[in-house]
C-alpha cells in the first residue's frame, strides 16, 4: 500500500475538473465524481480492464485524492470508452465524460498516448480518423458503392477546410504534427 504524502495531494484537484469539464458537459456532469463511494463495478465492468492494467476505479479514485499525477500515467488512455462503466454506475458517475476530461486536462498538458496522438495525425493526413486503405476501396466497389466514399479524405476542398480549422484550433500543435513530413515530430 502506498503512503500518500500530503505535499504530493492537490486539494483543488477535484474542482479543476469539474471546471474543465462543465464548459463542454455540464458540470452535474463532471461533479457527479464526488458520488462515486469506490464500490469497484466501474472496475469489475470494464473490458479493458480484462486485458490491461487499466483499472477505473484507481483513476476515479487518484481524482478524489487530489492526486494530479494520474495526468501523467498511461492509466487514462487505456479507457475505450465503450460506457460500460457509465451504465452500470450504481451512483450515476459519469465516468466516461470525467475520464475524457481527464484526457483533455493531460492533452493540453503535453501528456497524450502516442497512440491516440498516431489516430489524431490520420485526420491531419487524410481527414478522416479511420482513412479508407485500397481493401476498402475495392469491397465498396463489391458492394455497389462508390469506390470513394464522401468524406473529406476523397475531396481535397473538404480536406483543406479541415486542415485550416485544425490549424485555427492549434490541435496540429497539441500532438505535435510536422507538416512538411505530413507526420507526427519525433
Amino acid at each position: 500500500m502506498a503512503v500518500i504524502k500530503l505535499d504530493e495531494v492537490n486539494k483543488n484537484f477535484v474542482n479543476e475538473v469539474i471546471e474543465a469539464g462543465k464548459l463542454v458537459l455540464g458540470e452535474d456532469v463532471v461533479k457527479s465524481i464526488k458520488a462515486c463511494y469506490q464500490c469497484g463495478t466501474c472496475t469489475g465492468s470494464c473490458p479493458s480492464g480484462r486485458r490491461t492494467a487499466y483499472r477505473t476505479r484507481k483513476v476515479l479514485r487518484k481524482v478524489l485524492l487530489g492526486l494530479d499525477d494520474v495526468l501523467d500515467t498511461d492509466d487514462i488512455w487505456y479507457c475505450t470508452t465503450c460506457y460500460t462503466c457509465y451504465e452500470r454506475c450504481p451512483r450515476d458517475v459519469k465516468i466516461t465524460e470525467i475520464i475524457k476530461t481527464l484526457r483533455n486536462i493531460a492533452a493540453q498538458k503535453g501528456n497524450m498516448a502516442l497512440a491516440h496522438r498516431k489516430t489524431a495525425s490520420y485526420v491531419l493526413r487524410f481527414g478522416h480518423a479511420v482513412p479508407a486503405n485500397k481493401q476498402v476501396v475495392e469491397l465498396r466497389g463489391k458492394l455497389g458503392l462508390p469506390a470513394k466514399s464522401p468524406t473529406a479524405q476523397f475531396s481535397e476542398k473538404d480536406l483543406e477546410e479541415v486542415r485550416t480549422l485544425i490549424k485555427e484550433l492549434e490541435f496540429d500543435e497539441l500532438i505535435g504534427f510536422d507538416w512538411e513530413k505530413m507526420d507526427l515530430k519525433e
